[in-house]
């Protein structure tokens, strides 16, 4: 156990220091929820790729405190480097429910000052735009991630 401690320790320290992810410039997507659409930068990550590929997506959006995730037809697994905490414009996939989430705010699950997911999800983009203009969707929008022209 104290070794887990130490490994998580030092796995905290090394995401504050440096970068997360390297972005593929060229890989921009559009996501439109209802009425908000938002840009997004692909990361270098497997599961980029595969979401890449997998463009246009069509789904519904669903809400979860400050939060929205929805269903894509994408199948890959948990990367090492998924976070269960993550930072406003973090773009997540949910590997154990082929679910893309984007949290803007507190969950219900989350303590004070963070954004806490059900599960470590991989971060396969960034948001370029606002992502709190999402607090206006409401569950069943329709919900479009394309690449961006």
């Amino acid at each position: 156990m104290p070794t887990n401690i130490l490994r998580n320790t030092n796995a905290r320290a090394a995401n504050k220091t440096q970068p997360r992810q390297h972005t593929d410039g060229n890989r921009i997507a559009a996501l439109v929820v209802g009425a908000v659409k938002l840009r997004v930068r692909l990361y270098d990550t497997l599961t980029a790729a595969r979401i890449w590929s997998a463009l246009p997506l069509h789904s519904t959006a669903e809400t979860w405190g400050e939060s929205i995730h929805f269903e894509v037809p994408v199948h890959t697994g948990r990367e090492r480097n998924a976070r269960l905490n993550v930072s406003p414009g973090d773009i997540c996939f949910w590997s154990e429910d082929d679910r893309v989430l984007i949290g803007f705010g507190p969950t219900p699950i989350s303590l004070p000052r963070e954004i806490r997911l059900m599960r470590p999800c991989n971060i396969w983009a960034q948001a370029l735009d606002d992502v709190g203009l999402l607090r206006s969707i409401t569950p069943g929008e329709k919900v479009v991630l394309a690449a961006a022209r």
